[in-house]
């Protein structure tokens, strides 16, 4: 069941950046880093659909989103400085340091960053994009996925089993969709709002 809803609320709503629409910000997703602290490829795949998305025009906003439990592992401050040496202001390219998995990104672009409903495209790779678009539409957010697929030429085997996980991890995001759990939240961050507003 858990894999039908994904499926369902998903649907049609997952594109590559040539056919994503123009939406305000986009959300990037972590997916790790290497041990100098970089964005590991798959991270770097991702970043780089999000600056093409800005390049074009896209999007105005870059929503970098992910883990930040100790000062020697930070992804939302390496996604950014990979993304301001690619050409984005950094004023463009605002940090989620508390999106510790999809459903906490999701919740804390609408409730933290004023994300509104209809305002945002999501990043990763294409096997993440139907869980992850199916949970943001659950708590608010009404996104288009745009997927990488580049990733896949990196490892087959490891973008296979990518694929597998997302079988197992559906379950956990309907669980967290219907439990309602609240995230990490805060004060609000007006990072987004500001370049948008401006």
């Amino acid at each position: 069941m858990p894999n039908l809803w994904v499926a369902v609320a998903s649907s049609g709503r997952v594109v590559g950046a040539a056919e994503a629409p123009q939406r305000d910000v986009a959300i990037v997703l972590g997916a790790g880093l290497n041990a100098s602290g970089t964005p590991s490829p798959y991270l770097a795949a991702r970043l780089d659909v999000a600056r093409e998305l800005y390049d074009e025009g896209k999007v105005q906003v870059v929503l970098v989103s992910g883990a930040n439990p100790e000062a020697s592992y930070d992804e939302p401050t390496a996604m950014r400085a990979y993304l301001v040496a690619a050409g984005i202001p950094e004023e463009h390219v605002v940090p989620d340091f508390a999106g510790r998995d999809t459903y906490d990104t999701c919740v804390r672009a609408r409730r933290v960053f004023g994300v509104g409903e209809q305002q945002a495209l999501i990043v990763s790779q294409t096997y993440h994009l139907p869980r992850a678009v199916a949970i943001c539409r659950a708590t608010g957010l009404d996104v288009i996925g745009v997927g990488d697929e580049t990733a896949r030429d990196l490892s087959r085997a490891e973008w296979d089993r990518g694929v597998w996980r997302e079988r197992a991890a559906a379950v956990k995001a309907a669980w967290d969709v219907i439990s309602g759990r609240d995230p990490i939240l805060g004060e609000p961050e007006p990072g987004v709002t500001n370049v948008l507003n401006g």
